[in-house]
């Protein structure tokens, strides 16, 4: 897998490779994705002051991610 999600991974670095993951974050409370400073917090930011388990919401985060990776492959 080319993206590997950690609790210090930029949301903007997310979704500026996967624009797809959008609406996970959508789905946990994050609905400024486009503001700079949503953009700029790190996964575990999010999740805490949302209320959200980081572990969980990264394995989320990779299984989507990797979804995505391999459905791009199998496409060319």
């Amino acid at each position: 897998m080319a993206v590997k999600i950690e609790k210090d991974t930029i949301i903007g670095s997310i979704l500026d490779v996967a624009p797809q993951a959008a609406p996970l974050f959508m789905a946990i409370g994050m609905h400024c994705l486009g503001c700079s400073s949503s953009r700029g917090e790190t996964v575990e930011e999010a999740c805490m002051v949302h209320g959200i388990d980081c572990d969980s919401f990264i394995a989320q985060l990779n299984k989507f991610l990797e979804a995505l990776e391999n459905a791009e492959e199998e496409n060319k």
